[in-house]
């Protein structure tokens, strides 16, 4: 073979593999771009929440929420709302609310604030302030001036553990040491026979709350 020929042999087979290696890198990046669509796709399809799960979300949350004809008074916005309430510990979330002035004027007597402010995962029955009114005026203010029976009827008010709507019926212990019995179900609720729950589940940092109609007194 003359010199001629081989190098245009050589110069052929060149051509040919550098043919080869294009097309080669042509199918790499193709399975490349395939590989990343798919891995796209997929992380798209698992990303967001099905519908099923948001309504379940939803519904939870709505179990949560206030319940009661006296809720309606309550103020929509500011520290005295739903949620502004539940910014602050029970006797500063009270001080805010409209409805319950005379019970806070009682808490401050009794010098309760901070007691009440710094417990932890309680439950208090509030009265309103028509509550307070159904004691004769004489006998409130005699209540009001005693600190010691003061401080026992408004410790009566408060269960030393959060009850929610569902576990409220029954009998719990009061920090007085007295028992409190809640009976009926929800939106329905008595304590102790006699005070019908107005306004239940309100949630404070610290507290739930059931606004009731009258004001629980121990028995001894």
């Amino acid at each position: 073979m003359s010199f001629t020929t081989r190098r245009r042999t050589l110069t052929a087979l060149l051509a040919t593999g550098a043919l080869t290696l294009t097309l080669g890198a042509c199918s790499s990046s193709g399975e490349t771009s395939s590989t990343s669509a798919s891995a796209t796709a997929g992380s798209s399809s698992s990303a967001p929440m099905s519908g099923s799960d948001s309504s379940t979300a939803s519904a939870a949350a709505m179990a949560g929420q206030p319940f009661g004809a006296a809720c309606a008074a309550v103020p929509k916005d500011g520290a005295g709302s739903f949620s502004g309430m539940a910014m602050d510990p029970v006797a500063t979330a009270a001080s805010n609310n409209p409805l319950l002035s005379t019970l806070v004027t009682a808490v401050k007597q009794a010098g309760l604030v901070d007691t009440l402010n710094s417990a932890q995962n309680i439950t208090v029955f509030a009265p309103t302030n028509d509550a307070f009114a159904k004691i004769p005026k004489a006998d409130l203010d005699a209540l009001l001036a005693d600190k010691a029976k003061l401080t026992k009827v408004l410790t009566y008010h408060v269960a030393p553990e959060r009850l929610a709507p569902n576990a409220l019926t029954g009998t719990h212990k009061s920090l007085e040491g007295g028992d409190l019995t809640a009976a009926g179900a929800q939106p329905d609720f008595t304590v102790n026979g006699n005070s019908k729950v107005l306004c239940g589940n309100v949630q404070t940092a610290n507290a739930t709350v059931y606004i009731v109609d009258t004001v629980l007194m121990p028995t001894s």
